[in-house]
This record gives C-alpha cells, structure tokens and sequence, in this order.
C-alpha cells in the first residue's frame, strides 16, 4: 500500500528523540497542512500526513499532479522519516486505519503519535436555502465525525509522556454562505476542546486555531480585497503565519496554553 512518494523517500526508523507528528488534509504544496508539516519538520518532528485527492478534483482549484511527492521530499531534506496516506475521511473507518498505517510505517519511537494536528475538511459555499442534504452529511462526516474519530483513536493509543501530548484543529468562523461548512466547524471546535479536560490524565493538550483569511486558492479577487481591507495588519494571512503557533503549541513552551480557541488572523474583526 506504499505510494510512489514512499518508493521514491522511503521514511527511516524513527528515534526516541524524534517524535511523531500526524498531520491531517496535506493535498497541495501551498496549503497550511503543508506549511505546517514543514515547520514541524524543522522543528525535529517526523511527519506522517494524509491527504485526499477526489476533495481537490471536486474544488475549484483542482489537484496538483505530484504535489504528495513533493511535500514528501521537502520534508526528508528537513531531515524528518516522513509517510503519506491517501485517506477518505467521510469514510467512519478511516481514522483507525490511517493511525494502523502510520504505526506500522513509522512507529513514532516507540511511543507512535504524539501531536495530532487536523487540517482536514470538506469546504463548499453555500446558504440555508440551497445546502443538500448530502452535503451538509458530507460536512458534518468529515469536518466533525472525522475529528473526533481521529481524536478518539489519538486518546486511545497514546503512550508518551505526559506533558508531550498535542491536539490541534484548523477551524473557521465562515456562517453566512457557508451553512455546512461554518456549522461542522462549529461543532468540531467542541470535540477538539473537549479533549482538553477529557484527555487530561493523559497529559495532552487540545487548541483549536482559527487562522483567518489565507488565499491557498479558494480567493477571488474580491476576497482578497476585503479582507486586505478589514485586516488591521494589511495583508492576507499566510500558510507559515499558522505554521509558526502550531509549532509553538507543539513544542515544550507551549504546553501551559489548553482548551483555547485562538485566532491567528492578523486582528480581523
């Protein structure tokens, strides 16, 4: 079940000293999951990522021929063993599978997974009055259903140390034209945050991030404008801008900072 990138980059045994970081929606070289894997591998973590081309095929931007392969070798010249799988999480039994491939390809020291970052989602524009019902299930499969799969399967296998444990969600605070989305976001800024108190005795934390406007191709022009407008730092957020807080929310300093919804948006209203 290797995919060409795997041929190509083959991820070496995993050390103690290197933990293991799964990092969920890694399907284009210039979206935040992609920002953040590499950031991470910066930081001394091997990365396993997921990623579901048919999703990129259904949105406007369309797929990016290669793009797995590429990720995959910027973060073995970074110096992280790295693993990619190809996961359909409106699929209930993805998540078991997708931590069965991560732990038999990599095995994490030892100790397997131990930050959890979500970037995954289902994202279609539209209102109260012309949401299908099979998108909005979509939504909710994938944006809520999905994370607290991941979640769960997270909660379950985690044997590192306390103090170590990270869980981080991307989410979004879209409403207006955007019913299933803003809604299954919703309701995944609740799961998420509900791993802060129940996954206490673990020793994880649990944040959700909202990173505000960042154009990895969804824009129009139109968009980028107001939301230029309305920043009060002046220019759109980037891929690196969310990259950075959940490096920090992942490394030993940001361990005091749990259960937070935090917006790294440039201070737009």
């Amino acid at each position: 079940m290797k995919t060409p990138a795997e041929e190509a980059h083959p991820a070496r045994p995993a050390g103690p000293a290197r933990p293991l970081a799964l990092v969920t929606g890694v399907g284009r070289t210039v979206g935040i999951g992609a920002g953040i894997a590499r950031r991470l591998a910066e930081s001394g973590w091997d990365i396993a990522f997921t990623y579901w081309t048919p999703y990129d095929a259904r949105m406007s931007w369309g797929t990016e021929p290669g793009a797995t392969e590429e990720i995959t070798a910027s973060l073995t010249a970074l110096g992280a063993a790295s693993t990619a799988t190809e996961a359909d999480l409106a699929d209930p039994s993805a998540p078991a599978q997708v931590f069965d491939e991560v732990e038999r390809r990599m095995g994490g020291g030892g100790t397997g997974v131990t930050a959890l970052v979500m970037c995954h989602c289902e994202s279609v524009d539209s209102g109260l009055l012309d949401t299908t019902l099979e998108s909005f299930d979509r939504h909710f499969a994938v944006n809520a259903r999905a994370t607290w799969l991941l979640i769960r399967e997270f909660g379950r296998r985690f044997t590192a140390p306390p103090g170590t444990g990270r869980i981080i969600a991307l989410t979004s605070d879209h409403t207006v034209g955007n019913l299933p989305y803003g809604a299954s976001k919703g309701a995944l800024d609740r799961i998420t945050l509900a791993a802060a108190h129940e996954l206490s005795h673990l020793g994880v934390t649990a944040n959700v991030i909202n990173p505000g406007p960042v154009d990895t191709g969804w824009m129009t022009e139109e968009d980028r404008m107001n939301a230029i407008r309305y920043t009060p730092r002046g220019r759109l957020g980037t891929p690196e801008d969310t990259a950075r807080l959940v490096d920090f929310l992942c490394s030993g300093e940001g361990e005091w900072v749990n259960g937070q919804l935090l917006k790294s948006n440039g201070g737009l209203g």
